[in-house]
């Protein structure tokens, strides 16, 4: 059996974990997220793996470490999380109307009791498209405080949803874990995520 560590502090990665019946404990990266990429998919893969890889040390045989990143991109400018207010209203206001791109990075690791290691690093992209806001409705949104610690500035599982509009690919994918993906790639590791209690 395998004890299962999530990489991350994301009270939404968190949440997914569990929602699908996986045992876990969080062990949070503290590594300073540096990287030289410059495309969406490669940032997050990177950042992932630097993440999973951090953690991994703290760790011996029969585990199995997942890191994840996630970055909303609109024609391939990077929109991270808002430094204030105001950083955050220009964010809403790009995504306004418009169809935005949201990029998760995933690196799982699985450390076996033979001390053979195995990783896989990938990525997914969704397709999140928001009506057309009012100025009102971004200050209202702003005021929730919502946006503050979100990459792209919204929360697609919380008030933001009213505005979007129509999702293309991994709903899982836009909060930041896509669990299907995970455990098909660990299965083909031979290993089943939900089965490690």
């Amino acid at each position: 059996m395998y004890q299962i560590i999530l990489a991350s502090g994301s009270p939404r990665r968190k949440e997914i974990l569990s929602q699908v019946g996986i045992n876990f404990t969080v062990c949070v990266s503290n590594i300073e997220e540096i990287t030289s990429e410059t495309l969406p998919e490669n940032i997050v893969m990177e950042l992932s793996k630097m993440k999973a890889l951090d953690v991994t040390k703290q760790y011996e045989s029969n585990t199995i470490i997942i890191g994840s990143d996630t970055i909303v991109a609109y024609k391939n400018q990077i929109l991270g999380k808002p430094k204030n207010e105001e950083h955050a209203k220009e964010m809403l206001q790009l995504l306004s109307g418009v169809t935005h791109e949201v990029y998760t990075g995933v690196t799982v690791i699985i450390k076996k009791e033979s001390g053979e290691v195995e990783e896989r690093t990938f990525f997914e992209v969704s397709k999140v498209t928001v009506s057309e806001l009012t100025e009102e409705e971004i200050m209202d949104y702003i005021r929730s405080k919502e946006p503050m610690d979100k990459a792209g500035a919204y929360a697609i599982q919380g008030k933001f949803a009213v505005h979007v509009t129509r999702i293309e690919g991994d709903y899982y994918t836009i909060v930041g874990l896509p669990i299907a993906r995970i455990y098909q790639e660990v299965k083909k590791l031979g290993v089943d995520l939900i089965r490690q209690m």
